[in-house]
């Protein structure tokens, strides 16, 4: 009768372990390739983006200053609501949406806001912070496609009225 006895020196060990990592490593290295290289919904149109932002902005009590980041490919990198306010107003910063869409490896993005209100006439400050971040974009290299006023009716879109 004969018997079979795993091979125990420190060498064949060794061996063994470093295959295993080298399957964690495949495993992992697919895991990423996966998240880098996957494909967020493609928003085609402007009456795609529009109903995704009224999707998410319009239940909104208070202001919220959205962003949604997109590849060169425009399919969406993330959705992040970046400020929130008041019932009437909401503070947004040049410096933390570029911080952002760095971060992100954005090529483009859409910017939107709702009003509370339901009016979705855009204000003097409204075109203002559409002009001083689409400038703060611009110096690296980010598209602004668009920015919507979200309200009550068929939102706002800064680029179908000729703004941007």
């Amino acid at each position: 009768m004969s018997c079979v006895i795993a091979d125990s020196r420190p060498e064949s060990l060794t061996f063994l372990a470093a295959q295993h990592e080298d399957w964690i490593i495949q495993q992992a290295i697919a895991l990423l390739e996966e998240r880098v290289f996957k494909a967020g919904p493609l928003l085609g149109s402007p009456a795609a983006v529009r109903d995704y932002l009224r999707m998410k902005l319009v239940v909104e009590p208070n202001e919220v200053f959205a962003v949604v980041f997109l590849d060169s490919q425009h399919q969406v990198l993330a959705y992040e609501p970046l400020f929130k306010g008041t019932v009437d107003q909401t503070s947004a910063y040049p410096r933390v949406v570029v911080q952002r869409a760095l971060a992100l490896n954005a090529s483009a993005l859409i910017m939107a806001h709702q009003h509370p209100s339901g009016v979705t006439e855009p204000s003097t400050a409204d075109r203002a912070l559409t002009d001083r971040l689409q400038a703060a974009l611009a110096l690296v290299d980010i598209r602004v496609v668009d920015h919507f006023v979200i309200g009550k009716g068929t939102p706002y879109s800064f680029a179908e009225s000729g703004l941007l």
